[in-house]
């Protein structure tokens, strides 16, 4: 499929999410631009041989980074940006694939989807506490104090 194609896609599946899951409008598409530019970054790394869970992080990072810098600007808290912007990162097929092939038998096979699945999971949250920290640094030096003498 064409990269335009699924980014457009991506943007209109992450804005019908947003409108379920009540994000106020006025971020509504700023969510969808993020979760888009995420799809575009995982495609990317994917594109250049990069693999699955480090490509994964790599635009789980992109999203909170994005996500960070603009809910700072708008005043909004940042959760209300980072997830629909990762959003297009959940392995939901793998986690389905996983159970299946558990339901059917397949142990070696369920066992295969579910260490990838975990990786892909752990790799989003990766991303989003590297972000986080990147965002913290520095946060509270100056604010300290020494108590004794």
């Amino acid at each position: 499929m064409d990269l335009l194609l699924e980014i457009i896609i991506t943007f209109i599946a992450i804005l019908g999410f947003g409108i379920i899951l009540s994000v106020p409008r006025r971020v509504l598409f700023i969510g969808a631009g993020i979760g888009s530019w995420t799809w575009l970054a995982l495609q990317t790394g994917l594109h250049l041989g990069i693999n699955d869970v480090v490509s994964t992080v790599i635009a789980s990072f992109t999203a909170a980074t994005i996500a960070h810098y603009l809910a700072k600007k708008i005043h909004i808290p940042v959760t209300t940006l980072s997830i629909p912007g990762i959003l297009p990162l959940v392995p939901g097929s793998r986690a389905y694939f996983t159970m299946l092939s558990f339901v059917e038998g397949e142990y070696l096979d369920g066992l295969e989807f579910g260490v990838e699945t975990m990786l892909q999971a752990g790799g989003i949250a990766a991303g989003l506490v590297l972000a986080l920290s990147l965002f913290s640094f520095g946060k509270g030096i100056g604010n300290r104090y020494e108590t004794g003498s």
